[in-house]
């Protein structure tokens, strides 16, 4: 009866051990063959495109190929490397993979005059001593990655192929983690003895113990608990593992799934995240020394954290080394050298580039075309707009000049806020967005988010269908004389001049320049509120705005974003572009999901937004934006206009080039009072970022436009020799006909626009 029962027993404890085995082979197969991960979208900037013409200087590909953690060396010789000396850059570029397209690696020689590139070559193994050897067409730096948009997890990783995987990498895992790894079924006894003599030998922990088929089951299927139902689960699983999938499948996951660092609440996972987390640099691009680094953080990435625990990260990373060297994977002679080196981590602060201010624009962008989840989970990449050089530089002037401001008009500490986009005229990208002085600070975004109003930065409309309905030149004149203007309530509204000064009679092109209120009030009022209005629509703005007369001075509440897309239809000769952050959206194999394609429309005629340009280039030549003109040559063409709001809360500055339009607003969150105009607050934050930014001026040679003199107190025509004379743009056929007197002078005044308009 004993033997019966214990037969009947064992073969019920079998049976309870298949299905128990089959149960867990079930879910091994069907997470391991599934969708393994949820996966961050990816965020990069654009990338940095060389060629002979571009307009890029020197400092600025220094900043963009230091972010991109390219190293300063006297000879270039592998990719990675980089040479700068006066007007000549060196260097080797890096093979990339941009939206599944590989890009070739170069080792190249640029030489700039100024800003602008006037040759780009590849260059023989003699550096900057060798001749150039070919010329090159285009030459793209790999993106940066700038963010991410994570898993609900808070889990992070960048999968990787095992064939992409340095082989290097790999062994030295397998040498630390698991020397039986190709020869075991899983579980090992004989490797947990020899980790177990080889620790006792060192002092410390050098092998494990578990294979790594056991730490990826424990990783990648089991909790934290230890008992020993677990360990029975754990074997069974990796039995399981090991007998449905290759050595190659269960390595790849592995380097994919591993626990490697935390930031915050974001978990890194992988090694390919965790090479750019810590050096910034692609898997590919790591150095023996970097590579027994992550591999000694398998072990304990927190109690190993190179930036809190520098020391013990760096004697781990030398026993790593040590066994890399006695296995034949690293030289006994480089070995000494190799644990010399520093730990080469990154700033922890800059460990992972973040620009919130511009991601809140792309994830806008991005929530109308995909569901949070596709964003969460599927590791799509998404190319951008951003131009690091242009944002590290808006971000710098922004926050240095504010401070600035504050020390020189006694304001309080930190008070001050602002907010700045910089945008490509003609494509509508969105180059740079600074939404806080602090900008890495996650919160409200000034440049999307506060609606202020934008005072005289509205008055280009107002004159703009003033010229369009043909009833106006630029020579029109126009009464700044007091005016009052009653509303249905019997309320008086009577705007004044900053100055409080009148100024009779003057001439529109006058009257916009110097930001004459009580001119544009009475202008706006002429044309017809209803009509300036539509202008405004037709320069992008997508809100309601009653047409109110006070809404020619600015009374409009807007965010620097709606006034960037004001200003760009200006800029771009009246043709409408929606501003875009965005380039492209593909999967994580690379496959394209949605392209953001330029989008244009006629909106103006284009002789009639040259003149508001003409009458731009005066107010920063001649008006109330002079002042740009103490830091960029004299001839180059420039349009702009400040704003000031009621007591001067607000500062505001448009302005634009032939490249490039900012934006810049300037004031307290509480809407407090400043000392500030548009002039001294935020004119000078647009100053410090255009005399650094490689741009070129406003061409105005194409324009169908007559140049004629008129006298400036009657409108009336006029010669270059009369007094009072100005040389004025006009419409064909729109030039006065009527003659003023001229009273001759012998050495008239220089026309500073001749030149610009080649006139």
């Amino acid at each position: 009866m004993a033997w019966r029962a214990l037969f009947w027993g064992s073969g019920v404890l079998l049976l309870v051990s298949a299905v128990f085995f089959l149960v867990l082979d079930h879910v091994v197969r069907e997470k391991f063959d599934g969708k393994k991960w949820q996966l961050a979208a990816r965020v990069y900037a654009r990338p940095l495109e060389l060629y002979t013409g571009a307009l890029v200087s020197v400092e600025s590909l220094r900043a963009e190929l230091n972010a991109l953690t390219y190293r300063a060396v006297n000879n270039v010789r592998k990719p990675g490397h980089m040479s700068i000396r006066r007007n000549e850059v060196e260097l080797f570029t890096r093979a990339h993979t941009v939206a599944g397209e590989q890009v070739q690696g170069h080792h190249v020689r640029i030489r700039f005059s100024g800003q602008q590139i006037t040759d780009l070559r590849t260059v023989s193994n003699g550096g900057f001593l060798g001749n150039g050897v070919e010329e090159i067409d285009l030459l793209s730096l790999e993106p940066q990655e700038i963010g991410a948009i994570y898993p609900s997890s808070g889990e992070d990783r960048i999968l990787v192929k095992l064939e992409d995987v340095p082989s290097l990498l790999g062994e030295t895992l397998i040498a630390v983690e698991d020397r039986n790894f190709a020869h075991h079924f899983g579980l090992s006894p004989k490797s947990i003895a020899r980790a177990f003599f080889a620790n006792v030998k060192a002092g410390e922990v050098v092998q494990g113990g578990s294979t790594l088929t056991q730490q990826l089951v424990k990783n990648f299927y089991l909790s934290n608990e230890r008992h020993i139902w677990r360990k029975v689960v754990e074997a069974f699983m990796t039995l399981s593992l090991e007998m449905h999938y290759s050595k190659a499948d269960i390595l790849e996951t592995y380097i994919n799934e591993v626990y490697l660092g935390q930031s915050g609440s974001r978990a890194i996972h992988g090694f390919a995240l965790a090479s750019q987390y810590y050096f910034r640099k692609p898997l590919q691009a790591l150095g023996e020394e970097e590579i027994a680094l992550l591999v000694g953080l398998v072990k304990g990435a927190s109690y190993y954290n190179p930036w809190r625990n520098p020391e013990r990260a760096k004697k781990r990373r030398n026993v790593v080394l040590g066994v890399m060297a006695e296995t034949g994977l690293i030289s006994q002679a480089g070995l000494e050298q190799l644990k010399s080196e520093p730990l080469g981590v990154v700033d922890k602060a800059e460990s992972h580039h973040a620009y919130p201010a511009f991601m809140d624009v792309v994830k806008a962008q991005l929530r109308r075309d995909y569901q949070d989840d596709d964003l969460q989970s599927e590791g799509l990449q998404i190319y951008t707009t951003l131009a690091p050089s242009v944002q590290w530089n808006a971000e710098k002037s922004l926050s240095s000049r504010l401070e600035s401001l504050e020390s020189g008009y006694k304001i309080p500490s930190e008070s001050l806020q602002a907010a700045a986009i910089i945008t490509a005229v003609g494509s509508g990208e969105i180059l740079a967005v600074v939404g806080d002085r602090n900008t890495r600070f996650e919160g409200f975004n000034r440049a999307l988010n506060s609606q202020r109003p934008i005072g005289s930065l509205v008055k280009p409309a107002v004159y703009l269908a003033a010229l369009e309905s043909e009833d106006y030149t630029l020579a029109s004149l126009i009464s700044d004389g007091p005016i009052e203007v009653e509303s249905k309530n019997g309320d008086i509204w009577a705007p004044q001049n900053f100055t409080r000064i009148d100024h009779g009679d003057v001439p529109l092109y006058k009257a916009l320049s110097y930001s004459y209120n009580q001119a544009t009030a009475r202008l706006g009022m002429d044309v017809g509120m209803r009509q300036v209005v539509g202008v405004l629509d037709r320069l992008g703005l997508d809100r309601h705005v009653a047409p109110l007369p006070s809404v020619a001075l600015g009374a409009v509440s807007l965010s620097p974003l709606e006034v960037s897309t004001l200003y760009h239809t200006l800029a771009n000769d009246g043709v409408y572009t929606p501003l875009r952050a965005i380039r492209s959206v593909h999967r994580a194999g690379g496959e394209r999901l949605k392209r953001y394609p330029l989008a244009s429309q006629v909106r103006f005629h284009d002789t009639d937004v040259a003149l508001i340009d003409y009458a731009l280039q005066t107010t920063a030549h001649q008006g109330t934006a002079k002042s740009i003109y103490q830091v960029l040559p004299k001839n180059f063409a420039v349009a702009g206009k400040t704003g000031t709001t009621n007591e001067h809360r607000d500062s505001w500055f448009a302005g634009y080039t032939g490249n490039h339009l900012g934006v810049v607003w300037v004031g307290k969150d509480d809407n407090g009072k400043t000392p500030l105009t548009g002039a001294t607050g935020a004119l000078r934050i647009w100053r410090d970022i255009f005399s650094r930014l490689p741009t070129a001026p406003i061409d105005n040679h194409h324009r169908d436009i007559e140049f004629h003199w008129v006298d400036a107190s009657t409108g009336a025509a006029s010669a270059e020799h009369c007094r009072g004379a100005v040389m004025l743009p006009f419409k064909p056929g729109s030039a006065p006909t009527q003659s003023a007197s001229c009273d001759f002078i012998k050495n008239p005044v220089k026309v500073w626009w001749r030149n610009l308009w080649g006139s």
